[in-house]
Order: structure tokens, then C-alpha cells, then sequence
């Protein structure tokens, strides 16, 4: 056996212990026993676009007139109209000054950090923030400074106290795992304070907070040249890839030096047109934004947890293998739900995730909210069941 076999095999073993094996199974969404549809409230799918015949159109539109792929680089022969469309739609519905798109969200985030870092700069992350953020600041260059979970006395005494002439603050408009919202206004006024760069990445806010146009906007900071906004077009919009938003000479800056940017095919034509009329129908169609907070709603009420900032609703289960049978057993009742286990969830404690959909009913919002009560009641975690004593039910133990 090889050194490198030997390790690999000795790491498996470690996640099989810990409750942390992670597979890419098939997603079994559509059909169960191959009777009735699984209730989906795993996607980010927020809007339910993804199986929009609208966006269907303007994808295989988009084939027939540019190809399966964009072929090559976007600064060498990759870009073609429908990603300038996408772009001008963007800064549309969110009221960017410019937009640029790239062939993911990670992508994204990984190029505008490594463009905007270096020597002479502070990175300061917010410590909930996405791992794609996280491993961009590491790339950058730049020196890295975490700041306890929104805590604006925290992030003004880093940038009070820093030695470098340029700082870049990085935040999630609504967290992907507790789903709470961000003190953007506060932050932005920070940032301005201390001649800080503010970058807000809107992946769970695009098409879901703000009517649709994101926090950033509904905090009046859309089109200010000292916040940049981060997007993935695979959640609200329904489609595939990512963009930056920010100043016209930001997006130049980008061209010329985003490695994920320049060294990257570009974004697919059918995922670019596919977005393109997310947007549309996003800003055409307020009621469909409007269903996902009162569905969110409706899950937090029956769920007897507080409402979230967006469409994530966020339960804490305890221990990984908790969250994990808890999932299985809501599966078997038709229902799917994220299980996020470290090291997804910033804080250690394993969560079901939920998301409220905006083409859900409320029937399907309430019948799902009441699958999780009951399966959170009927396995309690272990410290649940140590302080109810002796007595307390072994449901719990096995998980």
C-alpha cells in the first residue's frame, strides 16, 4: 500500500466516525417509490425558476444561436451578445452601475478578492461568511483578519486599528446557513468612515430579499462605488454561473486582471440567456418574490422557530448523526431537507436547512412544516435527553 493510499484510507475512516460522509448521489426529487414526487425543500431553486419553460426557451434559443459553449476565454473569443444582455439585465433589476459574469458564483468571488488584494491590503471577513469568500482572501495577497458574526464594534475596532492603506470588508447579505440578514446600512457607514471597500455577497438575496432586487438595494447602497456585490445565478435565478456588480471602472479592472475571469472559459450561452430572463420575470412578477416571505413564514411559524431574513429557514439539530437520521427519516416520508454538518456550518452544530419556495402551496408549506416538528420532537438531541434523566426515551441515542 502507498503512502498516499494509506492516508486517503485513513481520512475516510475519520469522516465515517465523525457522521461527516458526504456523497453526490442522483436527485431523487421526482419520483418515490415511483408513486408521488418528493416535496423539495433541499434546493435553492427559491423562485422555481430552474423548471420555468420561460427560461427553457431562452436557453435553447440561446443554443441555436451561439452553441452548447461560449469556446473560449471571454477576453479571446468567448463572449458574445448574451452575456452583455445578462449583464445589462443585472444591473437592471439590481441598479448596479456594471456587471460582469463568470462561470460561477465561486468563481466570481474567487476573482474579484484576487483582483482587489495584494500587499497593502486588509481583508476583513465576516467569520459566517462562504467558503468560496474564505479561500478567495487566502488567494489574494492580502493580509486576512476574521470578525466575530456581524459584530460592528468588532469590525470597527480592526478597522480602526489597521496599518494598510486599503481594506476591503467582506459580508453575506443573508447567510447561507443561519440565514439571518447582515447590518449592511451599518456596515456600509463603517466602511465609508474608514475609507473602506464594502463587498456584500447577494447569493441567497438576489430575487428573494429587497422585492427582488436584493439587500443592497433595499438598503440604498445600490450604485455606490465603495460596495461591490457578488452574485451566483444558479439559486433565484434558476440557471448557472455568477457576476460582480460595482463601477464601471471596477468591471474594467476586472477584465484585466480576475484570473477566474481571464483564464476561465466563459459562462455557457443557455445558462447566460436563462438568467437573463430570470431577471425579467423577477421584476415582472413581484407576487412570486412575495410568495417566498410568506412561505418562509409559514415554515417558521410551524416549525416553531423564528422567522429568517430570506427563504433559508435554519435548525439546529445537535450532533451530526442527529441531523443526518432526522433528514433520512423525513425522506422516507416524502420530504426532502439539507442536512448541513461541519465543516459547512460556521459554528460546529449540525442543521436541517430548509427552504420555502415560492411555488410551493401552503398546504405543501404547512404539511412540511409539520413532518419536522414531529421528527424533532420524537428524536431529541442527547443533552435534550440527559437533562429529562433516566427516564427520557432512547429515540435520540441511536442517531
Amino acid at each position: 500500500m502507498g503512502a498516499t493510499t494509506e492516508w486517503l484510507e485513513g481520512r475516510e475512516r475519520v469522516r465515517i466516525q465523525r457522521g461527516l460522509v458526504r456523497e453526490d448521489t442522483v436527485r431523487v426529487d421526482t419520483v418515490r417509490d415511483g408513486k408521488s414526487p418528493l416535496l423539495d425543500l433541499a434546493s435553492n431553486d427559491y423562485l422555481g425558476l430552474s423548471t420555468d419553460p420561460r427560461l427553457a426557451a431562452a436557453a435553447i434559443a440561446a443554443i441555436h444561436r451561439h452553441g452548447t459553449g461560449a469556446r473560449a476565454s471571454r477576453v479571446v473569443t468567448g463572449t458574445s451578445a448574451v452575456h452583455h444582455e445578462l449583464e445589462q439585465e443585472l444591473c437592471t433589476l439590481t441598479g448596479a452601475e456594471s456587471a460582469l459574469a463568470f462561470s460561477s458564483g465561486y468563481a466570481a468571488n474567487l476573482g474579484l478578492l484576487g483582483a482587489l488584494g495584494g500587499p497593502g491590503t486588509l481583508m476583513v471577513l465576516d467569520e459566517h461568511i462562504h467558503a468560496s469568500l474564505i479561500d478567495a482572501a487566502r488567494l489574494s495577497r492580502a493580509e486576512v483578519a476574521t470578525c466575530a458574526h456581524s459584530d460592528l464594534a468588532a469590525l470597527r475596532a480592526l478597522l480602526a486599528g489597521r496599518t494598510q492603506p486599503r481594506a476591503v470588508v467582506v459580508l453575506e447579505s443573508v447567510y447561507s446557513v443561519l440565514g439571518d440578514a447582515a447590518p449592511l446600512a451599518e456596515a456600509a457607514r463603517l466602511c465609508r468612515e474608514f475609507d473602506a471597500l464594502l463587498v456584500v455577497d447577494e447569493a441567497h438575496g438576489i430575487g428573494v430579499t429587497g422585492g427582488g432586487a436584493g439587500s443592497v438595494h433595499a438598503a440604498g447602497l445600490a450604485g455606490r462605488d465603495d460596495v461591490v456585490v457578488t452574485a451566483t445565478l444558479s439559486k433565484a435565478l434558476g440557471a448557472q454561473g455568477g457576476a460582480v456588480l460595482g463601477s464601471a471602472l471596477l468591471r474594467r479592472h476586472l477584465v484585466n486582471t480576475a484570473r477566474t475571469f481571464i483564464f476561465d472559459t466563459g459562462l455557457a450561452p443557455a445558462a447566460a440567456a436563462a438568467a437573463s430572463e430570470a431577471c425579467r420575470i423577477i421584476a415582472a412578477e413581484p407576487e412570486r418574490v412575495a410568495a417566498v416571505s410568506r412561505n418562509a413564514a409559514l415554515l417558521a411559524a410551524g416549525c416553531g422557530t423564528e422567522a429568517a431574513a430570506g427563504a433559508v429557514q435554519s435548525i439546529r439539530v445537535g450532533a451530526p448523526e442527529r441531523a443526518l437520521a432526522i433528514a433520512a427519516r423525513l425522506q422516507s416520508q416524502g420530504l426532502l431537507v439539507g442536512c448541513f454538518r461541519p465543516p459547512s456550518v460556521p459554528d460546529g452544530v449540525s442543521r436541517l436547512r430548509l427552504t420555502a419556495r415560492a411555488d410551493l402551496s401552503t398546504e405543501q408549506v404547512r404539511h412540511a412544516a409539520g413532518l419536522v416538528s414531529t421528527a424533532l420532537a420524537e428524536q431529541p438531541d442527547a443533552d435534550e435527553q440527559a437533562a429529562a434523566g433516566p427516564g427520557a426515551a432512547g429515540a435520540g441515542e441511536a442517531a
